[in-house]
C-alpha cells in the first residue's frame, strides 16, 4: 500500500519549509506554498542557488501570520500577514522568475528592510495575489488553465521514501528529505516509481504526473548550516539518474480539482 507520510509547504521561496498534518490543495499548489518570494532591486527572484544562507530562515504559521526568524533567533522575528486587503496593497510589481514575468506586490517596507539587513543586500519581500496568473510550461500542462505559484515550474512535487532510501544506500553520508524540498512524501512502493506515474489519486483527489524533477546545486546545501556541503548527493545521482541534460529525482504534479489531503491518505495509481 502507498500511503502519504509527509506534507510540506515552503511559504517563502527558498526559505525553510513547514511540515503539516493536512493541507488544502489549490490549482496553484498547497495553501500558502511559495506565495511569497524575495527579489532583488530589479525584481528578479533570489534563491538558495546563489544565497545558501536562505536555508537558515525558519518559517511558521501562527495566529493568522507567517512568522519568520533567522538562525532560530526568537527575539528578532517578523510576522507577515497571511491575507491582504486592497487598502494595504501597493501598486503591482513585475517580478521575474526564470523566463516568467509575474505580477506581485511588495508586502511591506519593514519586512523588506529586515531581510535586507540580514542578507546585507537590498531585497524585497513580495506576494503573489490571487489574480496573478502564472502558467506552467505549456509543453507539460494538462489544460491551458494550469497555473503555479513562485515554485520553479510546477505546483506540486512528490518523492517516495523508498527513492531516498535507495539514494542513501549509495552515499557515504546519508542526506535528509529536506534537501529535495518535496510537497508530498509517501511510504511503500519501489524506488523511483513515482517518476513513471501519470494518473493517480491521493485520498479522493486526482493528480497528474507531468515531468520528473530536474535537480541543481540546491540539493548539495546543508539545510541546517546554510552552506554548500560538497558535491553530494548530486554527484551520485548524476551517475544513474541522468535523463537528457538533467539529473532527476522526484515527480512534478498538477491537480485535477481543488480539495484537501492529509497524512495517511492512500495513494492509488490509475
Amino acid at each position: 500500500m502507498l500511503q502519504l507520510s509527509e506534507i510540506w509547504i515552503y511559504p517563502v521561496k527558498s526559505l525553510s519549509g513547514i511540515s503539516l498534518k493536512q493541507s488544502n490543495v489549490t490549482h496553484r499548489g498547497l495553501e500558502h506554498d511559495r506565495r511569497w518570494m524575495l527579489v532583488d532591486e530589479q525584481g528578479v527572484f533570489i534563491s538558495q542557488r546563489e544565497n545558501p544562507e536562505l536555508a537558515l530562515f525558519k518559517t511558521e504559521i501562527f495566529e493568522g501570520s507567517l512568522v519568520i526568524s533567522y538562525k532560530e533567533d526568537l527575539f528578532d522575528i517578523i510576522k507577515v500577514p497571511l491575507e491582504y486587503s486592497p487598502k494595504v496593497v501597493k501598486e503591482n510589481l513585475e517580478t521575474v522568475i526564470w523566463e516568467d514575468t509575474v505580477d506581485a506586490f511588495e508586502v511591506g517596507d519593514e519586512f523588506s528592510a529586515w531581510f535586507s539587513k540580514i542578507l546585507k543586500r537590498v531585497v524585497r519581500l513580495v506576494y503573489m495575489p490571487e489574480d496573478s496568473n502564472r502558467k506552467v510550461d505549456p509543453d507539460y500542462a494538462v489544460t491551458t488553465g494550469d497555473i503555479t505559484s513562485f515554485s520553479d515550474g510546477f505546483p506540486f512535487l512528490i518523492i517516495g521514501q523508498s527513492s531516498l532510501d535507495d539514494l542513501n544506500s549509495r552515499l557515504k553520508e546519508t542526506v535528509s528529505m529536506k534537501r529535495f524540498r518535496p510537497n508530498f512524501v509517501f511510504n511503500g512502493g519501489k524506488a523511483y516509481e513515482e517518476e513513471t506515474w501519470r494518473n493517480f489519486t491521493i485520498g479522493n483527489l486526482s493528480f497528474y504526473g507531468v515531468k520528473p524533477c530536474g535537480r541543481c546545486v540546491v540539493v548539495t546545501i546543508d539545510p541546517k548550516k546554510g552552506i554548500l556541503a560538497g558535491k553530494e548527493p548530486l554527484r551520485t545521482l548524476s551517475k544513474y539518474k541522468n535523463v537528457g541534460n538533467s539529473v532527476i529525482f522526484g515527480q512534478n504534479l498538477i491537480v485535477q480539482k481543488e480539495g484537501s489531503v492529509a497524512i495517511s491518505d492512500v495513494l492509488t495509481i490509475i
